[in-house]
């Protein structure tokens, strides 16, 4: 990538100490319009140099500063003559480095709590606010020259100051949504100490990820995987106004789709591509592939080589090709802990990030690999692809194979993909499925069936039976990267498991899923 478009854009860093909820403090103030990007607390200080931050903040992590093997602070950060925040485990991190001292909590803090503001300060409004907390560690003794700026009963230096030098820390996580003044915090941070200019738009947006193709791909020709979903088609719309016609795009039916999604990614693509636009029936080779295993981490790297092997035999078609174009997003990365996101631990396999081949022919442009789902829609609708495109329903690349735990068979999916068909139909004719990036945050973001690896008994026309159990998912969500169950009417529920009990041959039981992320995923798998 060449550096001076992220120059020209404000630029808060953030150093990863290994939290799960890194991504959320980078999302946060992308809300306020502020470009931010995420490298390791030891990433080369020639790479945040390059970046040129208004700002720095340090992230929250699973480690004890006075740990033989903790990440620290590298010169850089305290060098850069830049405002600085640390977060939890970043507060923790400043406070050591600077001469304060950090003990052991003696009863480790989580969950909501409240702290009182003592003192009127450029970072955090008055009063007293609630929060999240999430710690085993406190300070015991701040450094020299800095000041108490909140504080509750069991966390003394809730928050803490040196205003004149813009260094700050606080002990709790402004960057989840129990902490209600968190983006506010996060404002007055990054718009008011920092000052940053707010051009993180979807125009800037789109022009930061065309050049960053132009620059990897040069002359080169690319071949575009499509899956129909708003991810895959909002990059291959991106690598279509960097190259032009030097991208093809290609369809692969690995079985594993939604009812008719064949026919609808056609309809859709064929319009805008012509003749660059190509589907394949892989579908025998996948299920071949398959056959006989149950395991989720499996599965998806099952899934991920056989889509590059197809990918490689119809590049081979069209001459030299050496680029694929993937649709792989933020979440992804962060779960599948990825090379560059290797603190944190990672949650389970993408097909398309951990799950591909050493030995494949191509190298991967990934336009949208530091943005949010949201932010995808947003550089969608600003590139003026179709609104029931942008707003689809998301969809695994592994399709439903993650969505049908234990062994795969044609059986099972057909079973599936009806009942999942049925959900989406009631949801859709109810007004429960989110449509636009504007209100209704109580409607759907995301929802599907699964097909469960467990059989009930039940009674059905007089007679026991012994059959399958679908669980329906549905969650509300901004980012993806968290997420809350919706709270869908206990009428519409009762619709849908009547007409899929009725409707589905095999299926006696359904149950509904009320797990938010965290702890759980979105996927079942």
């Amino acid at each position: 990538m060449k550096p001076h478009l992220v120059r020209l854009m404000d630029t808060i860093l953030i150093l990863d100490f290994g939290s799960q909820y890194t991504q959320l403090i980078a999302r946060r103030i992308r809300e306020l319009h502020v470009y931010s990007e995420i490298l390791p607390w030891d990433a080369p200080t020639t790479k945040m140099e390059a970046l040129h931050p208004v700002g720095i903040i340090l992230s929250g992590g699973p480690s004890s500063v006075y740990d033989e093997e903790a990440p620290s602070i590298q010169p850089y950060i305290m060098q850069a003559g830049v405002p600085l925040l640390g977060i939890c485990y970043g507060m923790q991190a400043i406070t050591r480095i600077l001469g304060g001292q950090v003990i052991p909590a003696g009863e480790r803090e989580f969950g909501p709590s409240q702290i009182h503001v003592k003192k009127e300060n450029p970072l955090i409004p008055p009063g007293i606010l609630d929060v999240w907390m999430s710690h085993g560690d406190r300070i015991d003794k701040i450094p020299a020259g800095f000041e108490i700026l909140a504080e509750n009963p069991s966390c003394p230096f809730a928050a803490m100051g040196n205003i004149a030098q813009r260094i700050y820390g606080v002990q709790f996580h402004p960057e989840v949504r129990h902490t209600p003044q968190g983006l506010e915090i996060l404002r007055r941070f990054v718009l008011e100490i920092c000052e940053a200019e707010a051009t993180w738009t979807p125009e800037s947006m789109i022009d930061l990820a065309v050049e960053r193709i132009r620059s990897q791909v040069g002359d080169s020709r690319l071949l575009s995987a499509v899956s129909g979903g708003v991810d895959s088609s909002v990059a291959t719309a991106l690598a279509a106004r960097a190259v032009g016609d030097r991208l093809s795009a290609v369809f692969v039916d690995h079985g594993l789709l939604r009812k008719n999604e064949r026919r609808y990614v056609e309809k859709a693509f064929t319009p805008l591509m012509g003749d660059r636009f190509v589907c394949i029936d892989a579908s025998e080779w996948f299920l071949q592939g398959l056959e006989g295993v149950s395991d989720p981490e499996t599965k998806r790297k099952v899934i991920g080589e056989t889509f590059i092997r197809v990918f490689e035999n119809h590049a081979r078609s069209l001459g030299k090709i050496d680029f694929l174009v993937q649709g792989t997003i933020y979440p992804d990365v962060v779960e599948s802990s990825a090379p560059e996101r290797n603190k944190a631990a990672r949650i389970k396999t993408h097909h398309n990030v951990g799950g591909l081949p050493e030995d494949m022919n191509f190298k991967l442009v990934e336009p949208l690999r530091y943005f949010f789902k949201d932010e995808v829609r947003m550089v969608g609708e600003a590139l003026g692809l179709p609104s029931e495109l942008v707003w689809r329903q998301p969809f695994p690349g592994p399709g439903l194979a993650v969505r049908c735990l234990g062994e795969i068979t044609a059986e099972r999916l057909e079973r599936l993909r009806n009942a999942d068909a049925i959900f989406t139909e009631e949801l859709t004719a109810s007004g429960w499925l989110k449509r636009s990036a504007t209100g209704e945050d109580d409607r759907a973001a995301q929802a599907f069936a699964v097909l469960l690896p467990v059989r009930s008994v039940g009674v059905m026309g007089d007679q026991r039976t012994y059959q399958e159990v679908v669980a329906l998912r549905a969650v509300t969500t901004e980012d993806f990267m968290t997420a809350d169950w919706a709270r869908l009417p206990a009428d519409l529920l009762g619709r849908v498991a009547n007409r899929i009990v009725n409707e589905v041959s095999g299926v006696n039981r359904v149950v509904y899923d009320v797990t938010s992320k965290p702890p759980g995923t979105i996927e079942w798998e």
